[in-house]
């Protein structure tokens, strides 16, 4: 269709076939040129039929919460920051490449941990002081 493979990283490319492109009127301001020429791309990216994805990253994927992303798995990224075609093509296709690398590492699992005996005196010795103040503005002796 257009600009060839999205490279992700060195091991990681998408071919073109895989991406579908269409090109809309952008929204916004603009005046004339914005209502005349279709300079806006929607791409669109199978995630979830996609065969040049590793399992394990389609599903970190798939389990992203996107708004971007469909029910059926296809990415959808709508491009309209520039005012040509061909820099909101290439617009697209950098965000899509942020998206995939931004799920390429694993996140790495939080280790629970429970506050120190130390940590739990300060804070007990910081809600007595705060009482003490809150205590001491209360008007006691009135006649």
């Amino acid at each position: 269709m257009g600009n060839g493979p999205v490279t992700i990283n060195a091991h990681l490319t998408i071919p073109d076939s895989e991406l579908v492109e269409r090109f809309v009127r952008a929204s916004g301001a603009g005046g004339q040129n914005v209502n005349k020429v279709s300079t806006a791309v929607e791409l669109r990216f199978d995630v979830a039929g996609s065969p040049s994805l590793p399992e394990a990253l389609r599903t970190r994927l798939l389990a992203r919460r996107d708004r971007r992303m469909t029910g059926e798995g296809v990415l959808v990224i709508d491009a309209q920051r520039f005012r040509t075609q061909d820099r909101n093509r290439e617009d697209a296709r950098e965000r899509l490449a942020a998206f995939i690398q931004a799920s390429l590492s694993v996140p790495k699992a939080r280790v629970a941990t429970k506050p120190s005996f130390g940590a739990k005196m300060r804070r007990l010795d910081a809600k007595k002081e705060r009482s003490q103040i809150k205590r001491a503005r209360t008007t006691r002796n009135w006649e």
